[in-house]
């Protein structure tokens, strides 16, 4: 089975940044989507950024212009730059990849916490 690995994270000052990095084991599909989720206390787990195998990308509004996405789909990985981080920021971030839609692997979840 696919195994997600993260790692990264942590704290950060508000407008500092972090890195997330997730590597993918086992027998991966060729075609997939890999990309990062947040969920925050009292929050529904919601969706940062992903990018399919072919390169295509979704941002969420709320971090376009600070996150960044990328992948090395020869190597299984994806990672997500966090620039300029805000407090709202602040979430348990999960890497994610989908072969099709309800056919799922996660990451184990990385802490990040931005506060002053």
């Amino acid at each position: 089975q696919v195994q997600l690995v993260q790692s990264g994270g942590g704290s950060a000052q508000p407008g500092g940044s972090l890195r997330l990095s997730c590597a993918a084991s086992g027998i991966i599909f060729t075609i997939n989507t890999m990309g990062w989720y947040r969920q925050a206390p009292g929050k529904q787990r919601e969706l940062v950024a992903d990018m399919t195998s072919g390169g295509i990308t979704n941002i969420a509004d709320s971090v376009k212009g600070r996150f960044t996405i990328s992948r090395d789909t020869a190597k299984n990985m994806v990672y997500l730059q966090m620039n300029t981080l805000k407090p709202e920021d602040s979430a348990v971030y999960y890497c994610n990849l989908r072969i099709v839609r309800g056919l799922d692997a996660w990451g184990q979840g990385t802490l990040v916490t931005v506060s002053s």
